[in-house]
């Protein structure tokens, strides 16, 4: 009979984690293809759900249906020296890419699509000051990029550790956090093939990265930290594209 029980708990947890896989991806393509034309406090209504239910997600089924304790681990030094590094290093490339290909050739610039689209999602928050970009930016960074530790690296890839090796584990999460990413990247590109496949890839690497340094030590502080300077960056760059509008 348990063992039976235990058969069926992790068939649905399977089945969980498929729902985990792609539901950012669903709520990416609801809020930024199927509600563009939609009124600024539609879009931001149905994000904001979505990512509700995407962030609860995790914490229902562990904590609420499996009564598992959710164990935060306090960071090494090592840990956290290796995230650090890896996000500095990103963030590094991330201006030198920028500065020295994707704004010269238009491919990222003021006054280009892709610095148009970022302009409209920016004021599709309601952001329309430097302070009030400074605050989606430090939410972002800060919090967010927590949010998507815990989600993806906590749960995702911790519960995938169960059913399959560590390599796999690894690969599976990544491309799941890679996914709603393919549209970020191809709307903010307009699609243009290089960018889009490249920054895409280069976000499962990162994904890949943070897996398995989250394995090596237990702690999602490490990974956090390393998101977060990467999203900083990101917000840098973004003010590059929008400064215009403030």
């Amino acid at each position: 009979m348990n063992h039976t029980k235990e058969t069926i708990t992790d068939t649905a947890e399977k089945w969980v984690l498929v729902v985990a896989l792609v539901l950012p991806t669903f709520v990416t393509w609801l809020y930024f293809v199927a509600l563009t034309s939609a009124p600024a406090a539609v879009q931001q209504t149905a994000y904001g759900v979505g990512k509700t239910v995407q962030f609860a997600l995790p914490a229902v089924w562990v904590y609420w249906w499996q009564r598992e304790r959710f164990e935060w681990l306090r960071p090494t030094r090592e840990g956290l020296l290796s995230n650090v590094l890896f996000g500095g290093a990103v963030v590094a490339l991330m201006m030198a890419v920028y500065h020295l290909w994707l704004n010269p050739t238009g491919y990222l610039a003021p006054g280009s699509a892709a610095g148009q689209a970022v302009i409209d999602k920016v004021q599709g928050f309601g952001v329309g000051s430097l302070w009030s970009y400074v605050g989606l930016g430090a939410f972002y960074s800060l919090i967010h990029s927590g949010l998507e530790e815990y989600y993806w690296r906590w749960f995702v890839f911790g519960r995938l550790r169960r059913f399959m090796s560590l390599g796999s584990a690894i690969a599976v999460s990544s491309v799941g956090f890679m996914l709603h990413h393919v549209i970020l990247l191809g709307i903010y590109f307009d699609w243009a093939l290089l960018p889009t496949v490249l920054f895409s890839v280069a976000v499962a690497i990162g994904g890949a990265v943070w897996a398995w340094l989250y394995h090596r030590s237990g702690s999602l502080f490490g990974p956090w930290m390393g998101h977060l300077l990467i999203d900083a960056g990101i917000f840098v760059v973004g003010y590059d594209l929008v400064r215009g509008v403030f």
